[in-house]
């Protein structure tokens, strides 16, 4: 059950393919994902007894999710959330979960439609600020700091002019990013939906193609650049040095975020939004292969193209946003920022005692 307004059908059933766990086992891993229509983070690991586990908290319109060792950033309607392990090793959280995250800080942004969450070499927290056509990080006493703009963007202003929306790092610096469109006026990448969808490098602010359609979430593999092509439906290949586009495999939704694991690609799809996704080319290759869109979370063998395990939301979730490895965790859940539980949930450093 979906936690949302009264008089609403709140109602989604989660199904998972019958390898999924032991996929999770295999690759020592479980994963995150997000729901910005319902704002809800999920967890995803497997429990002692062997069954898949779901743990889901509410956070408004989560987005982007970045995983580093026993600590997660969340980007949400107006805020960046750190969630910490509250676990030390060997504990376990209710019998059942070997990583328990507690929200302990929330850097307030407002509004900038924040895309993407990701760490540069020190730790910093960087995020795609979508809504001010630029990357950006934290900032003590502002809503964020921008580090870098396409150069085809005149000036940072709250237009989201080009629907930049994905970024690649590398050795800890921002080295790809991705946007619908190369336009420079307000919300004018809406008329670019179908074509012009820009892989951009960061340090030289090369476009290294414009073949895409409304392309999403870059990630440096091997000496390539995975990208979503997301109104294609596709995960491709860039050759960062001529711009060509390899088709890796066809998803059956939009895509949005994606995670690489184990030579494996974790991908969000959803169904497509009346409006914004009307009319695009996934219509026409999901009539081709008389399918429906899906809602859930892929697991794409990037050797063969293969959909080798899922995730599938029916009912009232129909978009995700970003998906996350969590490597080396079992079975994590965590705790949402408006519940009882948090409120009585105290830890401390038993070692502080000994100062006494």
């Amino acid at each position: 059950m979906v936690g949302q307004p009264a008089g609403k059908q709140t109602n989604t059933n989660l199904a998972v393919s019958r390898g999924l766990g032991d996929w999770l086992r295999t690759n020592r891993t479980s994963l995150a994902f997000t729901s910005y229509q319902t704002g809800q983070l999920f967890l995803v690991g497997v429990a002692p007894n062997g069954t898949v586990s779901f743990n889901q908290q509410n956070f408004t319109r989560a987005m982007g999710v970045c995983y580093q060792p026993g600590r997660l950033y969340l980007g949400t309607s107006h805020q960046v959330w750190r969630l910490e392990n509250m676990l030390r090793p060997g504990e376990m959280a209710n019998k059942s979960f070997d990583m328990a995250l507690i929200p302990r800080n929330a850097q307030t942004t407002g509004d900038v439609d924040i895309h993407e969450v990701g760490t540069d070499a020190s730790g910093r927290v960087l995020f795609v600020n979508t809504k001010y056509s630029c990357l950006a990080t934290l900032d003590l006493n502002h809503s964020f700091r921008p580090i870098w703009k396409p150069n085809f963007i005149s000036k940072l202003a709250p237009e989201d002019r080009c629907h930049l929306n994905g970024m690649a790092l590398d050795g800890g610096k921002p080295r790809f990013v991705t946007a619908v469109s190369r336009s420079d006026i307000v919300t004018g990448w809406r008329e670019r939906r179908h074509e012009g969808g820009v892989l951009i490098e960061v340090e030289s602010d090369r476009i290294v193609t414009d073949q895409l359609s409304m392309p999403h979430s870059p990630r440096i593999y091997g000496d390539h650049v995975l990208v979503l092509d997301s109104a294609r439906g596709q995960i491709s290949r860039i050759d960062p040095a001529s711009g060509k586009r390899t088709g890796i495999t066809f998803c059956p939704g939009f895509l949005r975020g994606m995670s690489i694991h184990n030579g494996h690609a974790l991908v969000t799809v959803s169904k497509p939004r009346n409006g914004t996704f009307a009319g695009l080319a996934l219509d026409a290759a999901l009539a081709d292969r008389d399918a429906e869109a899906w809602c859930g979370v892929l697991v794409v063998n990037l050797a063969s193209g293969d959909i080798v395990e899922w995730i599938k939301l029916e009912g009232f979730i129909t978009e995700l946003f970003d998906v996350a490895a969590m490597p080396n965790v079992v079975c994590p859940m965590s705790l949402g920022p408006d519940t009882l539980e948090i409120r009585s949930t105290i830890t401390f450093d038993p070692e502080i005692l000994q100062l006494g």
